[in-house]
């Protein structure tokens, strides 16, 4: 048998071809996984800047005048000028009762009960 350098060659070159095609493939699943943890990131970083916008904005809220007000007249404090007026009630308080409905037994004849036992209402 003869050996043929061209047989040889073609043998290389498939063999080339394979291992070229597998190692593609590998790069291939490896872009798809990094693609994956990129958008994960992307979305985790766009969570932590809507949550410190959010808390920017709490915070220019609370060193505002306005919260400041707010949060005096939530602990009962008041401005110059102004007269704290907190109501007692006078005497003993009554509750007024409140009715309670009356429920009115219906009372089925027999036959009626097994017709809707059977049947159901209609």
């Amino acid at each position: 048998m003869k050996f043929k350098w061209r047989n040889v060659l073609i043998v290389l070159g498939l063999f080339l071809a394979v291992v070229l095609l597998i190692d593609f493939n590998r790069r291939m699943e490896e872009l798809d996984s990094l693609t994956a943890k990129l958008d994960s990131v992307r979305a985790e970083g766009t969570s932590v800047m809507q949550t410190q916008d959010a808390l920017v904005t709490q915070v220019a809220f609370a060193t505002s005048d306005q919260a400041v007000e707010q949060w005096a007249y939530q602990n009962k404090m008041v401005r110059d000028g102004e007269h704290a007026i907190q109501l007692e009630p006078s005497g003993t308080v009554t509750s007024t009762p409140v009715p309670e409905p009356v429920q009115q037994a219906q009372v089925l004849p027999t036959w009626r009960i097994w017709w809707e036992l059977f049947f159901g209402t209609n």
